[in-house]
């Protein structure tokens, strides 16, 4: 029987023992330790020898169908990766939009009326987007948020409020290896680089694919309204008054982010239509001449079922291909959350008949692999279900390396959302310079509890009686999963909350209260 110590109420710790090479520590509290089916997944990352320092569990930690690491958690790794610790969305995330309007501006018919156009113009499940030509998708995939908004003429500068400046190939922390095996600090590769990573195929439906919300689980758009400011001066600089209405989007990278993470990733596929483009894209990517090529055709069926993780030396070419198909990826994770931004524009100008800005808070990745210095070495943070959480002080660093950022990150600290279900509020803090535990990592959201919560709706009409007694509007939402989303499936926030402020992870900035929800 393994030994839990507990360090203080929101923090415990599993010391190495038998196979486990590091440490596993939980920022959490009894009430929100997970199930010892997670712990023992903990244990079993813990014990590979790649792993450095520790394993973190955050206090949304749980276990994911089809996954060998549970969300909520921050590794670090020397020299290698591990694609099987990362959920296949690169650049799953969240962005904060602010809204010029108060309590006092709309009303409920208002709000209605707004909904009801961003239901047309925010799709869930739909195969085309907006489009763009293959010239696009390439350049998007080189230079992130500022490629798209460039291409669509969006006169906006929310790139400097989108974490590493809306590009993975930035040299806030993106660092690729030329054929020396020498660090080149915010190298954008080339076309031909990126077609030796991804299979063009993928780069084709990209095409196609750029401004959907998406139907995955909880990728959801809310309107929120500020209920309460907790740090007046933080709230400030960042614009946030006390009843004003905010957009709160998740989503990520999509069918590339999907397709780009699976080819390097042993695992089952989860539908029939993966399947078939993967081994289309194999097909007519893999080169029987090409080493690297030779190694992911025999690797991936070999590891598929191994209790251990798959590692890819990042010096090797192989290693290369995988950075750049996974910021690639990323990079297009940040257009997508910008076209969507640019629909709800247009979807508030038709409503009400003006332009409205809708300025950037913060666009920030939960799904991503970085590397960033910790403990005084140079490693790889594999986040999953983890957004980073710096301090002001490492963001102040960080603004040395990359002019394209707002100065005011490193005033603040970096951004962190906490949102829970769809009827419980969401906490607005920032990153602080004494959270070296996590790897300068938080919880993206509370997460799925072990056991259901109080009264648990059984049909979508019992959510709708439920989301209504709480004066939170629910739109679309045709999906047969969204009574999984009720705030009986989720931890309490509060506790969450608690927990990390007492394990400096953040400071709380503001509280906020759905309003509106958009979901598949």
């Amino acid at each position: 029987m393994r030994e839990i110590q507990s360090i203080s109420q929101h923090k415990k710790i599993i010391n190495p023992s038998g196979s486990m090479k590091v440490p596993v520590v939980f920022h959490v509290s009894d009430n929100l330790m997970p199930g010892e089916a997670t712990i023992q997944e903990l244990v079993d990352i813990a014990s590979d020898p790649h792993v450095f320092h520790h394993v973190t569990a955050l206090s949304d930690v749980h276990s994911k169908k089809g996954r060998k690491n549970p969300t909520g958690t921050a590794i670090a790794t020397k020299k290698y990766i591990l694609p099987q610790t990362m959920d296949t969305a690169p650049n799953c995330g969240m962005r904060l939009i602010k809204t010029p309007f108060s309590t006092s501006d709309l009303n409920e018919t208002q709000i209605d009326k707004l909904f009801e156009e961003l239901v047309k113009v925010i799709p869930t499940t739909t195969y085309v987007g907006t489009r763009v030509n293959f010239d696009t998708v390439m350049d998007v995939c080189r230079r992130g948020s500022r490629a798209i908004l460039e291409k669509l003429k969006i006169d906006s500068d929310e790139d400097k409020y989108t974490f590493n400046g809306g590009n993975f190939f930035s040299a806030r922390g993106a660092r690729l290896l030329d054929g020396q095996g020498s660090a080149l600090g915010g190298n954008i590769p080339s076309e031909k680089e990126i077609l030796n990573s991804i299979p063009k195929t993928f780069l084709r439906i990209a095409q196609l694919r750029l401004g959907i919300l998406g139907a995955a689980g909880n990728h959801f758009l809310d309107l929120m309204k500020v209920s309460n400011i907790i740090n007046e001066e933080i709230a400030q600089k960042f614009g946030i008054k006390k009843d004003q209405y905010l957009f709160l989007m998740h989503t990520g990278s999509g069918m590339l982010g999907q397709y780009a993470s699976y080819f390097y990733t042993p695992k089952e596929k989860e539908h029939r239509s993966q399947k078939i483009i993967l081994e289309l894209g194999r097909r007519q990517f893999l080169k029987r001449n090409n080493p690297a090529h030779e190694q992911l055709r025999r690797d991936i069926p070999a590891w598929k079922n191994k209790k251990e993780y798959y590692p890819i030396d990042s010096e090797s070419e192989l290693g290369r291909m995988y950075l750049t198909a996974h910021r690639v990826s990323a990079n297009y994770g940040f257009a997508n959350r910008a076209v969507l931004t640019n629909n709800i524009r247009k979807a508030v100008k038709k409503v009400f008949g003006r332009e409205e800005e809708l300025p950037l808070v913060y666009d920030m990745p939960h799904v991503h692999v970085q590397e960033e210095e910790h403990f005084g070495e140079e490693v790889f943070v594999h986040r999953n279900g983890a957004s980073r959480a710096n301090g002001p002080e490492r963001m102040k660093n960080l603004l040395e390396l990359n002019s394209r950022s707002s100065e005011v990150f490193a005033e603040t600290g970096e951004p962190i959302f906490i949102p829970s279900s769809m009827a419980t509020p969401f906490y607005f803090g920032v990153g602080t310079d004494e959270n070296e535990s996590t790897f300068f990592s938080a919880s993206h959201g509370t997460g799925k509890a072990k056991e259901k919560q109080g009264n648990v709706p059984q049909n979508r009409e019992e959510l709708m009686e439920k989301m209504k007694k709480n004066k939170v509007k629910l739109f679309n939402a045709k999906s047969r999963q969204i009574i999984d989303q009720d705030s009986s499936h989720y931890k309490d926030v509060e506790e969450v909350i608690a927990g990390m402020t007492e394990n400096k992870i953040i400071k709380v900035v503001a509280k906020m209260q759905p309003v509106a929800v958009l979901m598949a």
